[in-house]
């Protein structure tokens, strides 16, 4: 499973993430390209600010879920989206690309790091999990705008 947190696979996000413009068209599901770089940064935020806490997860969630977040296997089109994930309303392409962009760099500038805390409702991943994590969830959405 390719991790974000090599150069190989960041580099590649990069690449992928400047094709995008405006009027990308997705290939499925409902959010338009500027509120899918808005979703994107949720997951990039949570692990950049590495804040502890005291989650061991939803266990239903870690279960029958957790273990798809970092494994090779596609994750199929359409996916159940968190309530506080979702857009609710348009959102500016080029500042939330911008964003997403920032933030893929910070994500990769702490991959020295050692101490990673818990996800809040995944629970506990080891750091090549959290790169895995991330790079699955890039590349699910960069996949659904065709690139």
């Amino acid at each position: 499973m390719k991790s974000l947190l090599t150069k190989e696979a960041y580099e590649e996000i990069n690449q992928r993430i400047e094709q995008l413009t405006e009027n990308s068209e997705r290939g499925w599901g409902k959010m338009s390209v500027g509120q899918m770089c808005w979703h994107c940064q949720y997951p990039l935020q949570l692990a950049i600010k590495n804040k502890p806490n005291t989650s061991k997860g939803n266990w239903f969630i870690k279960t029958f879920f957790k273990k798809s977040l970092y494994n090779d296997k596609p994750w199929r089109k359409n996916l159940p989206t968190a309530p506080q994930l979702k857009a609710k309303e348009e959102k500016d392409f080029k500042t939330e690309h911008t964003l997403l962009k920032n933030l893929v760099n910070d994500f990769y500038a702490v991959r020295d790091r050692e101490e990673w805390y818990p996800h809040p409702a995944f629970g506990p991943f080891t750091k090549e999990q959290w790169g895995q994590v991330q790079y699955k969830h890039l590349d699910h959405h960069l996949k659904q705008f065709g690139v």
